[in-house]
């Protein structure tokens, strides 16, 4: 019985950590959606520190390589002194990429959690598994679905925001179109 308690008690101190570390990697995210990037954030933890953050910044930067996940594994080598991460974890607000998940594997991370799955993009379980590929030379122990509904929630209004603002964008532009077809109409009479 007091096994059981101690096991519970333990359980649940991880469950929290890792709460806390995504919604770190959640306040990255919030940053992209506050530069116009896609929200999507990373950190990653080594010895039960954060050691690195990232937020998507591929339009700032005009860099499609500089997503979350590669700016934290970026800054956890140079942390580290390192190449490896063989002893640290990555929270991610949505599911790698193939470019991000080739990354992690090259980089021998530990462990991956992540949010929300990807079904166009995803490349550690939902379209394939880069993170746990059979002829590749290392595999990632990897847990999905911390704070899911968050992380979701952020990108699904980052996408609203998006479409309501190209509905807005062509009605301004066909107003316009509109404008200059009647002024050219009254010009050749």
């Amino acid at each position: 019985m007091q096994v059981r308690l101690l096991l519970g008690a333990f359980l649940i101190a991880v469950r929290k950590r890792h709460i806390q570390y995504m919604q770190e990697a959640l306040k990255e995210a919030q940053k992209a959606f506050d530069e116009d990037e896609v929200p999507v954030g990373a950190v990653i933890v080594y010895k039960d520190r954060i050691i690195s953050r990232g937020h998507n910044q591929v339009e700032r930067l005009k860099d499609p390589t500089a997503h979350a996940e590669m700016i934290a594994i970026t800054g956890a080598t140079n942390y580290l002194n390192t190449k490896w991460l063989n002893a640290a974890s990555l929270y991610v607000t949505i599911e790698p990429c193939s470019m991000c998940a080739g990354a992690l594997v090259l980089a021998r991370i530990k462990n991956l959690y992540f949010a929300a799955k990807d079904p166009k993009t995803g490349a550690c379980g939902s379209i394939t598994n880069i993170a746990n590929h059979k002829k590749l030379n290392h595999r990632i122990k990897v847990k999905s679905g911390i704070l899911k509904e968050e992380c979701s929630f952020l990108l699904r209004e980052f996408f609203s925001r998006i479409r309501s603002s190209r509905r807005a964008g062509s009605r301004v532009l066909s107003d316009s179109l509109a404008g200059k077809k009647k002024r050219f109409n009254k010009s050749t009479k």
